[in-house]
This record gives structure tokens, C-alpha cells and sequence, in this order.
């Protein structure tokens, strides 16, 4: 039987009273907390309700990259399966000249992408520009669609008229669909009179009846990730990216909730069911596929595209698959940001079994990614066959 002195089972109750518990000799003490509490800063739970600090310096978040020791089998898939439709592309200067669009031809043939679709919000002399070197192309002509941008600045008496105008003028010239329609749409851009510009305000029904009259889609970013709208703690995932990156955040006392631009966003939906409208990044809703697919269960002239969110599309492996095998029809594919580097990453999710890997932008995620394994018919849809149902003019 181990026996304690007398001073020791002293300092023993002396500790205990003031919730750090004293160890033998050697061993650190540990902080006894409740069923439900958090252990305090500095230690991690060791035991039920048993929390100790660590022996050595705690690295910081930017500096702990772990070696993973599973070995599991993995499949670089450097190429597509099937040839795919970038719906959230943005090549940017790569389209304004037949140099450009050569490079942007060889990446995409590397990657299997068969079309791109440019949707970096062109309107006006820089759209026909566009459209211009597209056509010249005869590698490229076949290989790029342009989305036209539209000016939702100082909306008021005579603006729908002259929107509209310049939609029937962009749709003319070539352009196949509406967007990026930015996520300043809803947060920060203001009416004429001064007042925010609410996604719903019925000031711009005109506008989307037009969309729906030209049977043309429109790609619509609505907010960012909801964890940007939270307080920047420790408890919040995306405390690295808005670390690094703080102009991300939405502070209440500026911005409406994202509750709110959700809230107004379904109701543009819902007002206008004739308008085929594309919800940019799963609508920021991939980390809750349930809210997402009422939204589509409600809605179907609402689409969605995968663009940026590969972080929470691999890290639930089965409820992603189902989702979209059940949404197979209602999902595009899209990568966003032009990195030829970072496609493969979506290919292997969305075509293999493999385990346990790393996303491609350690600050987005700092959880591992898994396949997903879909069936040859839904990533055919995905990857071209849904896109091509809206997209007019593409072969």
C-alpha cells in the first residue's frame, strides 16, 4: 500500500482546495475542471476533467506542421477523368491577348479543363476587348466563355433601364451569363440615396426578370465564410486566415450578419423562380450540407458551383458523397483562383478513396482532406454536363 507523509497529503488538500492538484515528485500539476468547462489557457485536457500545461514551449499555430505517419495508398490525379467546364474561372489578363491565351490553353489541355468560363465581371469597352482576342483565337474560341458584369452601383430612379440596356448589349456582343456578381453585393455597395443595397430590394426585380427573359445564368458570391463574421478567438477555425489576413473579418458594427445576407439572398431566389441563379462556393453553406440542400430542395432555379471550398467538401468523405449524388444535377464545378497547380487537388477528392491529405492552402484548413469517390455519371455532370445545360453557345 503507498503511504504519503504527512506534509505531502497537505499539499495535497492545500492544492486540490484551490483546483490545481499536486503531483509526487516529477510530475507536474494538473487543474481539475467540471463536467463542460474548458480547460484554462496554456493546458489541454490529459484525463476527464484533468488538464495539464505541456513540459516544453507550446509552439504557435503557424509553426506546427506534424509529419503524418499513416501510410494509406495515394493517387496523384494530375488530370481530370472526364473533360471539365471551370464555371468560377479567372484568368484575368491571360484572355486579352492570343499570347495569353495560348499559356492559358496549355495549362488547361495539362489539366484536361476543357472550357473556362471568365467570370471576372466585364462590362463595357473591356468586355468587347475580351470577346475581340476570344474570337481571333482559333485554338481558343471554342475554349472560353465570357460571363458580363453589371454596375450595381447608385441604384435608383433610371438605373434599372440603363442596366438593362447594357445586359442586352453585353448578351449581344457575345457574353453568356451574369457574374461574378461580387460579394460587395449585399455588404458594402450603396444605393443612390446612401442606404446599403440589400440582395432582395425590389428596385433590382427588373433586372433579374431581364436575366430570366435572355434565359441567361447569373453567378452570384453572396457574403464569405460565416466564421468571418465571428469573434477572431481561439475557438473560431479560421483564426490563421484572419490573422494573416484581418480585412477578411466583418465586424457587426459595419456589416450585416450572415444570417441577414443569407436571409436576403434566399429571398432574391425565391422572388425570382424563372432566374437560373448560381450560388458561388456552395453559398458557404459546404460546412452545413443539410441547409444547403433545403435551399435546393426549395429552389429549383438555384445551382450551385465548388469553387474554394474543397476544405470542407473533403473532410466530411461520406456526407459530401451523398450530397452529391442526391444534388448530382444542381452542382458545377469551379476552382476560382487560376493556380493550374491546385486542380489536382479537386480531381483526387472528388475521383478517389485516398486518406487522410493535405489541403493545398495550409491557412484555409489546417484539417486533412479524403476522398470522396464519385460514380463516372456524377462527375460527368459535375464536371461538364450541368454546366453546359446553362450556358448558351458552348459546344
Amino acid at each position: 500500500m503507498l503511504r504519503f507523509s504527512k506534509s505531502l497529503g497537505a499539499a495535497l488538500l492545500l492544492g486540490m482546495a484551490a483546483g490545481a492538484v499536486a503531483q509526487p515528485p516529477g510530475r507536474r500539476p494538473t487543474t481539475t475542471i467540471q463536467q463542460g468547462e474548458a480547460c484554462p489557457p496554456g493546458t489541454t485536457e490529459i484525463r476527464p476533467r484533468s488538464c495539464m500545461a505541456p513540459d516544453l514551449p507550446p509552439p504557435s499555430i503557424v509553426d506546427y506542421r506534424p509529419r503524418s505517419t499513416l501510410v494509406t495508398p495515394a493517387h496523384m490525379v494530375t488530370r481530370a477523368k472526364y473533360p471539365a467546364v471551370d464555371f468560377h474561372g479567372h484568368p484575368e489578363g491571360l484572355i486579352e491577348s492570343e499570347e495569353g491565351l495560348a499559356k492559358l490553353g496549355a495549362a488547361m489541355d495539362s489539366l484536361n479543363v476543357r472550357i473556362m468560363v471568365a467570370a471576372d465581371n466585364l462590362r463595357g469597352d473591356q468586355l468587347r476587348r475580351v470577346l475581340a482576342a476570344v474570337r481571333a483565337s482559333p485554338r481558343m474560341r471554342d475554349r472560353v466563355r465570357i460571363l458580363a458584369g453589371v454596375d450595381l452601383r447608385n441604384v435608383g430612379p433610371g438605373w434599372a433601364e440603363r442596366a438593362i440596356a447594357d445586359l442586352d448589349s453585353s448578351i449581344a456582343a457575345g457574353a453568356v451569363g451574369v457574374g461574378e456578381i461580387p460579394k460587395s453585393f449585399g455588404l458594402s455597395i450603396r444605393k443612390a440615396d446612401g442606404s446599403r443595397l440589400r440582395l432582395d430590394d425590389p428596385d433590382l426585380d427588373p433586372l433579374w426578370a431581364a436575366c430570366a427573359r435572355l434565359r441567361i445564368p447569373v453567378f452570384i458570391h453572396t457574403a464569405d465564410p460565416e466564421q468571418f463574421f465571428e469573434p477572431i478567438d481561439y475557438a473560431n477555425e479560421r483564426w490563421l486566415e484572419l490573422a494573416l489576413f484581418p480585412g477578411r473579418r466583418y465586424p457587426p458594427d459595419r456589416f450585416p450578419s450572415f444570417q441577414e445576407l443569407m436571409t436576403e439572398r434566399d429571398n432574391l431566389f425565391r422572388k425570382h423562380p424563372k432566374t437560373t441563379f448560381v450560388a458561388a462556393h456552395m453559398g458557404w453553406e459546404a460546412n452545413d450540407l443539410g441547409r444547403l440542400g433545403k435551399l435546393l430542395d426549395e429552389m429549383p432555379n438555384v445551382y450551385t458551383e465548388v469553387g474554394a471550398v474543397l476544405y470542407d467538401i473533403g473532410r466530411q468523405p461520406r456526407g459530401a458523397h451523398d450530397f452529391f449524388v442526391k444534388y448530382q444535377d444542381r452542382i458545377l464545378f469551379g476552382k476560382d483562383s487560376f493556380q493550374p497547380e491546385e486542380y489536382p487537388y479537386y480531381w483526387r477528392v472528388f475521383e478517389t478513396r485516398d486518406e487522410y491529405f493535405d489541403y493545398y492552402r495550409g491557412y484555409h484548413a489546417f484539417w486533412k482532406l479524403y476522398g470522396i469517390d464519385l460514380p463516372d455519371s456524377v462527375l460527368k455532370k459535375v464536371y461538364s454536363q450541368n454546366a453546359l445545360k446553362i450556358i448558351k453557345s458552348s459546344p
